[in-house]
Formats: structure tokens, C-alpha cells, sequence
């Protein structure tokens, strides 16, 4: 489905170069659920505009089903860690706002906001302002926006960053239940290791600066997953692995910024 390949991008030139990814190769697969972790510099919100068409490699490629990607496009949806919503619109005109942008008819509109409205729980409140919204109505709002544009893969940028532990929970399960539900092809960025053991079939674990691929794991939890699933000796062993990977790196880019 999603294809990375040879990923490099430098900014600035000379003595002000600035290496921040470096080869990175990632194939994702049609509806599975993939999430990048690492330190924070690495890299992954770069990697993540890359794949998305909003930033430019400095080489390399990415693909859609054989397609270079070359710039921001309806088959690709994304969810920023703001709340990126029109503060003018209300919440079911703020959902309805891409598949109006694509000319669909209005009974079709009608369809997919009544769907995704009742499906991250906000048909109630979908006359509503955004202002008027908690954190997490916010969040669901922008959800419900990507999806009912009906994309083929759903970039997700610590999109729970910035919510309370207890709404961060609610927000990941019902993001489990609304993607096994559609099925849509995810590429989901977390600083949160129990974030990402809990949502993922694939995680990749970058380096420091310069940001490759230090391994990548697939996890073996079955699904449907619940948060029950946390205290299970396999989640625990999963995440001790991949907290170890991380404070390697960031101890050695402790190291870097001290000798330099």
C-alpha cells in the first residue's frame, strides 16, 4: 500500500548542514496499523509530512499502490496533534467540509457525516461550535473529519498528545474500533510506548539524529484489544524492548550533544 523507500532530507548547507533522516525503507501494508517511535529530534514528524505530500525529500521516494507521491492529495488524511478545526464551522459542517470540497452530492454527505458522527460519538453534539467542544470532542471531530473523506491511508501525528491520561485511553480504544470497523491503511506517530504497543500490528523504532530505522517489530497481541491488555506479561516484555531501543539512542545523543 505504502512504500518508503531511501528516505533521506537535509536542511541548510555548508556548516549549518543538518542531517535529520537518513535511508529510511518502510512497507506498509493494505489496513494495517503502523507506528512510528523513537527519541524526540529524530526525525518522525518529518518522515511523516514526507509520506503524506507535505514536505519534499532531499531523495528518495514514496509510493501509493505503485504511484509517487508528489504533493498533498484526497486519498490521504491527516491528524495533527492540534486541534485543526474550522472554528467557524459546526461540528457536522466541519466533518462534511472535505467530501463537499470533492463535489459529492448531498444525500452522500449526509451519509458519511451521519456515519462517522455516531461512530466517534458525537452525534449529539453536531451542531455544536468547536469552541464549545472539550479536548477530546475536539480530537474525535478531526478524526471523524479525515475519515469521512474517505482516504486510503490515515497519517496521525501524536494525535492524543496533548489530552489527560484518562480521555488518551478513551480516545485509543475508540480509535481501534473505529479502524477494525473501516479498516483504513495507518501511520501513526507517539511518544507514548504504551500508546504504541496497545494500537499497533508493526512499530519502527528510529535512531537519533540522523533518523533511520533501528528495528522493526510486529506485534503478536491479538485483536480486538482492550486496556485490559496492558497488564499481560507479553505487552510488559514488548514494551521493556522497546524502551530499552529508545534510551540507547537517547543516551547516545546525550553523548553527541555533550562532546560537541
Amino acid at each position: 500500500m505504502l512504500n518508503i523507500k531511501g528516505i533521506y532530507k537535509t536542511y541548510g548547507s555548508g556548516e549549518g548542514r543538518v542531517n535529520a533522516l537518513e535511508n529510511i525503507n518502510m512497507e506498509i501494508q493494505p489496513n494495517e496499523f503502523a507506528v512510528i517511535v523513537g527519541p524526540s529530534g529524530c526525525g518522525k514528524t518529518t518522515l511523516l509530512q514526507i509520506a503524506a505530500g507535505l514536505e519534499k525529500a532531499s531523495r528518495g521516494s514514496v509510493s501509493l499502490r505503485g504511484e509517487i507521491i508528489t504533493g498533498p492529495g484526497p486519498e490521504r488524511g491527516m491528524v495533527f496533534q492540534a486541534y485543526t478545526l474550522f472554528p467557524w464551522l459546526t461540528v457536522e459542517n466541519n466533518v462534511a467540509f472535505g467530501p463537499r470540497q470533492r463535489g459529492l452530492s448531498e444525500k452522500i454527505i449526509k451519509e458519511k457525516v451521519d456515519h462517522y458522527l455516531n461512530v466517534t460519538g458525537l452525534a449529539k453534539f453536531r451542531k455544536l461550535y468547536p469552541k464549545a467542544l472539550s479536548g477530546g470532542m475536539k480530537q474525535r471531530v478531526a478524526i471523524a473529519r479525515a475519515l469521512a473523506n474517505d482516504p486510503e491511508v490515515l497519517f496521525m501525528d501524536e494525535p492524543f498528545g496533548a489530552l489527560d491520561a484518562q480521555t488518551r485511553v478513551v480516545m485509543q480504544e475508540l480509535l481501534l474500533q473505529v479502524w477494525e470497523r473501516d479498516q483504513k491503511t495507518v501511520l501513526f506517530i507517539t511518544h507514548d510506548i504504551d500508546e504504541a504497543v496497545f494500537l499497533a500490528d508493526t512499530i519502527y523504532v528510529m535512531t537519533r539524529q540522523p533518523g533511520t530505522i533501528k528495528k522493526t517489530i510486529q506485534v503478536p497481541l491479538a485483536r480486538p484489544r482492550d486496556h485490559s491488555i496492558l497488564l499481560t506479561q507479553e505487552f510488559l516484555d514488548l514494551k521493556k524492548e522497546i524502551v530499552e531501543l529508545i534510551w540507547e539512542e537517547s543516551k547516545q545523543a546525550a553523548i553527541h550533544i555533550n562532546h560537541a
